[in-house]
């Protein structure tokens, strides 16, 4: 079955890919604001994610949707669609090349820590890499097996992460990075979670760390860092949800989080 599922999400994010790079030619504005004024949502992403859905709808007629932009519909199987139409809409209004079609079908409850992943696309739309992962079947890009690094010590290691959209939030969690930059090789923060962790997998990056995600910001990208060989971490043995998600290759993953908790990562959110 999981064959056929991510068939099917390739094909539609393949699409949605097509059309989400046609409009950027065009002149993208800010549709809307949601959180606060840096939480930007374009009229393309919804667009785009009206798309998935119409496609989704007619070729899984009975599973749920969970969409970013509001797109809601129950479902009458086990299945759920988790997509962020666009996710890295910021890039996508400056044109920067990191942004992302993301796809993720869950069997269960909706909600990280309640479904269980069976498949996922992510499709960097800039440059056109296709990462894809189906629940024991690996992880790959553009039909490549790719697998987590394992770097020689902490020292050594690149680390990706994002901030909130908050701005007291993201003051904290600068500060925290205060206290673990001297620990790691350095940190990149490129604007997408689910090529964060698409670029986890693929050894581009060797952790991942971040807070405040949306289920939709992780849902596909965690299956793929996960079928890679990465660890993935929530807060104190939870699933990975919005209070915390810490992704890297097993040998390194329980001295990052030390590193990470002594530096005030884990903070109060508001």
């Amino acid at each position: 079955m999981t064959k056929e599922l991510l068939k099917t999400a390739l094909e539609i994010a393949r699409e949605a890919a097509a059309l989400a790079a046609l409009r950027r030619r065009g002149t993208i504005t800010v549709a809307d604001r949601k959180s606060s004024s840096v939480d930007v949502v374009t009229a393309v992403d919804r667009e785009v994610e009206t798309l998935i859905r119409e496609r989704l709808s007619e070729r899984r007629p009975g599973d749920g949707f969970f969409g970013e932009e509001g797109g809601r519909a129950d479902r009458t199987t086990l299945l759920t669609w988790v997509v962020d139409p666009i996710d890295g809409t910021v890039n996508y209004l400056y044109g920067i090349p990191s942004y992302a079609i993301s796809i993720a079908v869950v069997e269960g409850d909706p909600t990280p820590g309640n479904w269980t992943a069976l498949a996922a696309v992510v499709i960097n739309v800039a440059s056109g890499t296709e990462f894809t992962a189906e629940a024991g079947g690996g992880a790959f890009a553009d039909e490549s097996p790719v697998t987590v690094n394992q770097p020689d010590s902490l020292a050594e290691a690149l680390m990706g992460t994002g901030f909130s959209y908050s701005s007291s939030i993201r003051a904290q969690q600068a500060q925290a990075l205060v206290g673990v930059i001297p620990h790691i090789r350095d940190i990149r923060r490129m604007g997408a979670a689910s090529l964060d962790l698409a670029a986890l997998a693929a050894g581009q990056i060797d952790i991942y760390f971040e807070r405040t995600l949306q289920p939709w910001d992780h849902a596909a990208g965690v299956l793929i860092a996960r079928e890679a060989g990465a660890e993935i971490r929530g807060w104190n043995g939870a699933a990975p949800d919005d209070d915390w998600l810490l992704a890297a290759h097993p040998a390194l993953v329980d001295e990052i989080e030390s590193v990470l908790v002594d530096a005030g990562a884990h903070f109060t959110l508001e």
